[in-house]
């Protein structure tokens, strides 16, 4: 029997070697699952369905490696993926687990760290680019404070823009056809972290010196840290041009960073994410990859993470059909009409002189206006019912 719901390449769906991969370990309590090899990592990516891996410099290639050891595996890793059928899209770098990054890698105020930091970052984009990734996400997951006295913001900030700068311009040095995604996050494992929101990275983008290069990776575990709508700062930067790539999960707000399973938590912010990925309700699809930043439960074996892996697909696959029905429905069409008066759009758009008196004129009803019933109620109704599949 053919499952409508399984994945095909054309849904680029894609997980990191640190998700499927993750052994379970937490602060209270070890690892509780074996350490799976990258290339057995692929070849059951591929058998799933996925159509992609990324990965930190370190879940492939040791940190203290040597260049002909790092060579062999990622020989052995390039076959896998091309035996496999998997794709690298996207690759960073782990800037937050050895020691030196304590303080911070871009921000540390060891000159020395920071040289490290950008050393270690130029090798692990030419281990992206030979891996075949278009994307390099940055996540400053160290980049941040528990003393504030410790420096100012402002030099932190400075430091994060040198770093991205030189960068950018080792890329464009090197020919490579790469662009950088900025990942925020409010807080752990700093007490703060600077770039807290998706908003904060997009107004910082624009003051590199290569910002065409540079978009932004929104999470939805860090938004719902943040207390936001993780579908609105994805939608601003859908519409500044900047999503250049898209982390999934769920997150119980107010919590620390759990990383649940796409949609375990929140299916109806999930819906309306999807709905704007997908493009069902106004816009085009997005064509980025889908990619899973999540982990299964600590109380899995590893039968139970390529269970949680199918689920985070075929959530999605779900939700995009009820998505496609939704925006289908006569009903939701009628609620959500846009209201176009030919007279009035036309002033509001672009200011001009004759504009503003034109406006001044207008007999608008204040009270009128006020006391019209917008539907809202009936529409969220439809969103639920559209969900627990009774309509």
């Amino acid at each position: 029997m053919n499952d409508v719901y399984a994945p095909t390449p054309e849904d680029r769906f894609t997980f990191g070697l640190w998700t499927v991969g993750n052994p379970g370990a937490d602060p209270f309590g070890p690892a509780v699952r074996p350490k799976q090899d990258p290339c057995e990592i692929v070849r059951k990516l591929g058998e799933i369905g996925a159509w992609g891996v990324n990965l930190h410099d370190n879940d492939l290639v040791p940190f203290d490696a040597t260049p002909t050891e790092r060579d062999r595996i990622v020989s052995e890793f390039k076959k896998a993926c091309e035996e496999s059928g998997i794709q690298v899209p996207m690759a960073t770098t782990n800037l937050f687990s050895h020691p030196i990054f304590k303080d911070g890698a871009f921000t540390s105020n060891n000159p020395q760290v920071r040289a490290f930091a950008i050393r270690k970052t130029m090798d692990a984009i030419d281990l992206g680019v030979e891996l075949g990734a278009k994307n390099y996400v940055f996540w400053g997951g160290r980049e941040g404070t528990e003393v504030e006295a410790c420096r100012d913001p402002r030099t932190a900030i400075q430091r994060i823009r040198e770093g991205m700068n030189f960068l950018c311009e080792y890329v464009i040095d090197q020919k490579y056809d790469l662009k950088f995604a900025l990942e925020a996050k409010p807080n752990e494992p700093r007490g703060d972290i600077y770039f807290p929101t998706t908003g904060h990275m997009l107004h910082f983008i624009e003051t590199l010196q290569h910002s065409e290069m540079v978009g932004v990776n929104p999470e939805v575990a860090h938004e719902t840290m943040a207390g936001l709508s993780f579908v609105h700062g994805v939608g601003q930067a859908m519409e500044a041009g900047k999503l250049f790539h898209i982390d999934l999960n769920s997150q119980k707000i107010g919590r620390y960073d759990q990383d649940f399973r796409f949609g375990a938590e929140d299916p109806k912010q999930a819906f309306h994410l999807v709905r704007l990925l997908e493009g069902t309700a106004d816009g085009d699809r997005w064509e980025g990859s889908r990619h899973f930043d999540a982990h299964a439960y600590r109380t899995e074996d590893l039968d139970g993470v390529w269970e949680f892996a199918r689920g985070c697909m075929r959530t999605y696959k779900i939700l995009k059909e009820k998505a496609i029905a939704f925006d289908s429905d006569p009903e939701v069409q009628q609620l959500i009409a846009e209201i176009y008066d030919p007279e009035i759009d036309p002033l509001i758009k672009k200011y001009s002189r004759d504009h503003v008196e034109k406006i001044r004129a207008l007999n608008l009803d204040a009270d009128l206006l006020g006391s019209i019933g917008l539907g809202w109620e009936r529409l969220d109704q439809l969103v639920i019912e559209h969900l627990l599949g009774s309509r």
